[in-house]
C-alpha cells in the first residue's frame, strides 16, 4: 500500500496571507500544496495564475500540486512549469490531444497528472496511465470549494487501483472534493493515497491544521 498523503487545498486559505498559510501547513505536517486554477470558462469559477505560484514558489520546498482546470490548457503547460509547478495536472476534455500535453509536461521534468470529473470514464485515459504519475479523481464537479463528496466514485477509484495492481503501473490515485472526516477511511480503502481537502483542514477542531491533517491519514 502507498503512503497516504495530504494536499491542502490553498482554495480554502485566506488569499490575503497565502505564503503565511502555506508556511502553517508545511509546519503542520502537508505532504505537498495543492493549487487550483480556475479560468472562468472550463469551470465556472476564477483563481490564480502563473505569477501568483511563482510568488509562492519562495515560500515552501513542498510539492507544488497544481491542477489545471483551465481550456485549451496546451499552451499555458510551459507558463506552469516556468512559476515552480512540481505536478501539473490537466483535464483530458481541455486539450486536443492528450498524448502530446503529457509529454510537453515531461518535456519540463514535471510528473504529469490527468483529472477525472465525475462523469469521466477511466477509459478515456486507459491508454495512457502508464504514462501517467497521478489520477485525480474529482469527487465533486469543480469550480468551488465546500461541495459535497459524490461517493459514485469510490468505484472509480477502485477500478484505478484494480487496473494499476494488475498491469504494475506507478501512478498516485488522489481524490478531491468534499473530502472529510467521515469520508476519507472509505476513500483510503477505495485505493487513493493522496487526499486534498481545504475546508476540513482549514475550519475542523477550530482551524488546528496539524490535527486535521492527521486525523485525514487515520484507516
Amino acid at each position: 500500500m502507498k503512503k497516504i498523503q495530504i494536499s491542502p487545498s490553498i482554495l480554502s486559505a485566506d488569499f490575503s496571507q497565502l505564503g503565511n498559510e502555506i508556511k502553517r501547513l508545511e509546519d503542520a505536517g502537508a505532504d505537498m500544496i495543492h493549487v487550483d486554477v480556475m479560468d472562468g470558462h472550463f469551470v465556472p469559477n476564477l483563481t490564480i495564475g502563473p505569477p501568483v505560484i511563482k510568488t509562492l514558489r519562495k515560500y515552501s520546498e513542498l510539492t507544488f500540486d497544481v491542477h489545471l482546470m483551465i481550456s485549451p490548457v496546451h499552451k499555458y503547460i510551459k507558463d506552469f512549469a516556468d512559476a515552480g509547478a512540481d505536478i501539473i495536472t490537466i483535464h483530458p476534455e481541455a486539450t486536443k490531444n492528450l498524448k502530446e500535453s503529457i509529454n510537453h509536461i515531461k518535456s519540463f521534468k514535471k510528473k504529469v497528472g490527468v483529472s477525472l470529473n465525475p462523469d469521466t470514464k477511466v477509459s478515456i485515459i486507459e491508454k495512457e496511465l502508464e504514462n501517467i504519475d497521478l489520477v485525480l479523481v474529482m469527487s465533486v464537479h469543480p469550480g468551488f470549494g465546500g461541495q459535497k463528496f459524490i461517493p459514485e466514485v469510490l468505484e472509480k477509484i477502485e477500478l484505478l487501483k484494480k487496473i494499476r495492481d494488475k498491469k504494475k503501473y506507478k501512478y498516485d490515485i488522489e481524490v478531491d472534493g468534499g473530502i472529510n472526516f467521515e469520508n476519507s477511511k472509505s476513500v483510503i480503502s477505495a485505493g487513493a493515497n493522496i487526499l486534498v481537502s481545504g475546508t476540513t483542514i482549514f475550519k475542523e477542531n477550530d482551524g488546528n491544521i496539524k490535527k486535521n491533517i492527521e486525523t485525514l491519514k487515520e484507516v
